[in-house]
């Protein structure tokens, strides 16, 4: 199979962290329209694949595999790895040769994965497929070192602003007009705030938490015209105007008592609860939950994420997956992602879902058209971005991380040390 070559770096250092038989009951996704030939691309031979993805994603990943075996001879074995055990399951099997057909992963993990020679490379079939533009870039960008592509989007979330109508009413502001600015955030956040109503915050956000951090405030960043990586990714660049700016409104709204008490201890674990319980004004929060907030009886607002001044952007977070370097079906794996990603897939599986789609001219769509939440995605995300560094979780999203420390200390200690603490994120990303 043309292009098709397992990255060459050494592995040493990774150890850190059903079928239905009734084919004929399910319309095969790939049948009919102008992208079945690019679907069909690979070898549908009857061959078991097997596949890896992390139990927070259990549901997308059943979907398309259900999808997949009741349309195809080719079968998909799934397992589903707890998310605490991923790194260290990839990490042994990398070690012996055991890692599976198809290998999904967080999409900011993936980048140490394709450095350390987990995926085999296929950057002649995705420029292969018709549609290549259309995909999503940012998990493409994931698993692409020097040119060479190892990635797919498999399954799409990113970062939205949401806040609760009902408390903007009481607060006198106009509830269908969230912020466009974070200057905007900030005063709406106060007017919450200042209804000093028990338990109600103005904000919450995770401040022990680099992960909820990374996917909410970087698209500030992003949207306001600056970067916060280096191209290589091994340069923190959160010593910007804009990042310190971002961090001067959360100092405040903790210094003016605007901040939801329990946010200096949010690991993540509860860190959408309170919105979700009614108990804050407005915050970024993940996409793909705004439903459940929705179903808890809160009236929601949602928006894309705003620079300081301007402009918006989004996390284009989620998980990539590719063929793994011990793969010895190749070509019917490939027949799987070529498939996961065509027009129909993305379709009749994700977005009928509710999920978000992997290709920017399908994010308004027949099954989303009438949902606002979908309506936010489609302008946010072709402005999103994903971060590529082979050390972010350990600069970024690790317990304790230069990161997490920085922003602490911007944000609840005041301890005006930005430009010293953003080069201890640069000391773990450039090693």
């Amino acid at each position: 199979m043309a292009g098709l070559a397992v990255a060459g770096i050494a592995l040493a250092g990774l150890t850190a962290c059903s079928g239905d038989d009734d084919k004929s009951a399910t319309p095969d996704p790939t049948k009919g329209g102008g992208e079945s030939a690019a679907a069909e691309i690979g070898v549908d031979d009857g061959t078991e694949l097997t596949m890896w993805t992390r139990a927070p994603l259990e549901a997308q990943a059943t979907r398309l595999v259900k999808a997949y075996n009741a349309s195809h001879k080719n079968q998909v074995k799934l397992e589903i790895i707890p998310n605490d055990d991923m790194e260290s399951k990839v990490g042994g099997a990398a070690a012996n040769g055991e890692l599976p057909d198809l290998l999904a992963g967080d999409v900011v993990r993936v980048p140490y994965w394709v450095d350390n020679g987990l995926f085999t490379e296929i950057t002649d079939e995705i420029g292969s497929l018709p549609f290549k533009d259309d995909i999503s870039s940012g998990h493409i960008d994931a698993g692409t070192v020097d040119g060479a592509m190892h990635t797919l989007p498999f399954v799409q979330d990113i970062s939205v602003m949401v806040w609760n109508k009902d408390l903007y009413r009481e607060a006198g502001l106009d509830p269908e007009a969230g912020p466009t600015t974070m200057a905007e955030f900030k005063e709406q956040a106060q007017a919450v705030a200042d209804l000093k109503k028990d338990g109600v915050s103005g904000t919450y956000y995770g401040g022990n938490c680099g992960g909820c951090l990374v996917f909410t405030w970087f698209p500030s960043i992003w949207a306001s015209g600056e970067e916060v990586l280096s191209a290589d990714g091994t340069e923190s660049l959160l010593a910007s105007d804009a990042a310190k700016e971002l961090y001067g409104i959360y100092a405040d709204l903790n210094k003016s008592g605007a901040i939801g008490a329990g946010s200096k201890e949010e690991t993540g674990a509860t860190w959408v609860a309170p919105f979700q319980g009614g108990n804050v004004g407005v915050m970024q929060y993940p996409n793909t939950v705004v439903a459940a907030a929705i179903e808890a009886g809160i009236d929601v607002g949602v928006g894309p994420i705003p620079g300081v001044d301007g402009g918006t952007s989004t996390f284009l977070g989620g998980d990539a997956m590719g063929i793994s370097k011990d793969s010895k079906n190749v070509e019917q794996a490939w027949n799987y992602l070529a498939w996961m990603v065509s027009e129909e897939t993305q379709l009749e599986v994700v977005a009928k879902a509710g999920d978000v789609v992997s290709r920017n001219s399908l994010l308004e769509n027949e099954f989303t058209k009438s949902d606002p939440v979908a309506a936010v995605a489609a302008e946010a995300i072709p402005n999103g971005r994903t971060p590529v560094a082979a050390y972010f979780a350990e600069a970024f999203n690790a317990s304790g991380s230069p990161f997490v420390t920085m922003i602490r200390n911007a944000t609840f200690e005041a301890t005006n040390t930005v430009d010293a603490d953003n080069d201890a994120v640069t000391e773990i990303l450039s090693q």
